[in-house]
């Protein structure tokens, strides 16, 4: 049988080869030897990701690469997911929050690396996926009143977007009781300031802390 640091290697190499399978078996191995599925996905597919993240917006791969590896993620993590709900039911949960990259942008490697380090802290994350219309976005506020909305720009085309989401929450009476989030590439503290949202999200780590200490 594998040892612990084997499989989380074996996790990381999913990543980077792009191999489902891998991932999958990586994850089924996780839970047949006992392995805190919040670790195998913070050290093998989360870390793996963040390397995806650095090549990327170093050049050295380009976006079909970063879909295929938030897809191998997602595989990994839907093995892990029974487990991780089994645990979680035994803890109560933090609050929802929705998730999306912002309308216009299908990254999401950002996106997808916060909803699973959300979901590790304790959250009820809706993640709502990649090019989410901002009218889309405030209808899930309007209908499961999240702690938080939480978006993600990788462009500079996009992310003015974010600004309409801040107007439309407004226009729907929606803002003052729930947090908003931005974050991605071209977002900075000085953008979260100038459109009003709530927090800017530098990594994904950097946004747990931040949520955590904004709605608890």
């Amino acid at each position: 049988m594998a040892s612990k640091d084997e499989i989380i290697a074996k996790a990381r190499e999913a990543i980077d080869e792009f191999d489902k399978e891998m991932a999958e078996e990586a994850a089924q191995e996780a839970i047949a030897t006992g392995i805190d599925p919040v670790e195998i996905i913070e050290k093998g597919f989360t870390a793996a990701m963040v390397d995806v993240g650095a090549q990327f917006e170093q050049g050295k791969l380009f976006l079909p690469h970063v879909l295929a590896a938030s897809e191998v993620m997602n595989a990994g993590i839907a093995v892990l997911r029974p487990e991780m709900e089994k645990r979680k039911a035994q803890t109560e949960s933090l609050g929802k929050v929705i998730v999306c990259t912002i309308e216009g942008d299908i990254h999401s490697i950002g996106k997808d690396i916060l909803v699973s380090m959300l979901g590790i802290a304790g959250f009820d994350v809706i993640d709502l996926g990649r090019d989410v219309a901002c009218t889309e976005i405030v209808e899930k506020t309007k209908e499961i009143r999240p702690l938080l909305v939480a978006t993600s720009a990788l462009m500079t085309t996009t992310m003015v977007n974010q600004i309409k989401v801040e107007e439309l929450l407004k226009e729907a009476g929606l803002r003052d009781s729930v947090k908003t989030m931005v974050g991605g590439a071209p977002c900075t503290q000085d953008w979260a300031d100038q459109i009003g949202a709530d927090i800017y999200g530098e990594s994904a780590m950097d946004s747990v802390s931040k949520v955590k200490a904004a709605v608890l």
